[in-house]
């Protein structure tokens, strides 16, 4: 039996429900075999963000070295990269390895608000992952800081997707659930057209790691031979769901259900 194969390059959080844990549960979710490499240890929870360690470089490197010259990888998702150094390190190797597919989650805080990067890390991620991946996603406050915009709509989310694309991305999804609207809206820009994938906003606390599992589900969603198009559509009907049927853990923003249809099967 082959199995497709995806790996999560991200933090570890401690509550389980954001970064390579909720990457790694999404993998399986999509019937896909998930490796980790970890690059920062997040002690997290549902409330706020008490401290963080980041991973040596070289063992970062060590860890991308032992995945790579040992599985076939079907796709790449990028999370939680909080320094330059990490972030020239990263993309150095996976132009070293040439993955078919790599979708970036550009990790600059929490869900809580707290910070998950250090000063220049923005301009790095242009500089040095902006010419490797193939499509980067980020939120309202993610894209604001790549482009300068203030984003408070649509048609302006539209104007920072393409100018993320003329930084040099290959393709951006700007993410819009940050925007206060009865629709969550995501832009998809690919250098050609902007496509809007608009589905009702789900009301709900239960959002940490949202970005994290929305990105690697596209990851997922191409290792099963999805094209970019259909794999953004299925992730974001994915993540819809997992917060419509996710569950309260925690004081704070709750987890979504990665495993919403295999509970669904089973009650």
């Amino acid at each position: 039996m082959s199995v497709k194969m995806c790996l999560t390059i991200a933090g570890s959080d401690s509550c389980g429900g954001a970064g390579a844990q909720a990457d790694l549960k999404t993998f399986a979710a999509h019937g896909c075999y998930g490796a980790s490499v970890i690059t920062s240890v997040v002690a997290e929870n549902t409330s706020r963000v008490i401290s963080s360690f980041n991973i040596p470089v070289v063992e970062i490197e060590n860890q991308i070295d032992a995945v790579f010259e040992d599985m076939k990888i079907d796709a790449v998702k990028l999370g939680m990269l909080p320094t330059a150094e990490i972030i020239e390190a990263v993309a150095k190797k996976l132009k070293e390895y040439n993955p078919p597919f790599i979708v970036c989650d550009p990790v600059l805080e929490a869900t809580s608000g707290d910070p998950l990067s250090e000063p220049g890390a923005v301009e790095a991620y242009i500089k040095y992952l902006f010419p490797v991946i193939d499509l980067i996603t980020p939120n309202i406050p993610e894209a604001e800081a790549f482009t300068g915009m203030k984003i408070t709509d649509i048609a302006q989310m539209k104007a920072a997707a393409e100018r993320i694309y003329n930084l040099g991305a290959r393709a951006v999804l700007v993410k819009g659930g940050h925007l206060n609207a009865k629709h969550a809206t995501d832009i998809l820009y690919d250098g050609h057209e902007a496509s809007s994938i608009k589905v009702i906003k789900v009301e709900s606390q239960n959002t940490h790691g949202t970005g994290c599992t929305l990105s690697s589900a596209i990851a997922a969603n191409i290792a099963n031979g999805f094209a970019i198009g259909g794999a953004v559509f299925s992730a974001k009907d994915f993540i819809t769901e997992a917060i419509t049927n996710s569950y309260s853990i925690g004081s704070g923003h709750s987890p979504v259900n990665h495993f919403y249809s295999y509970w669904k099967k089973n009650k």
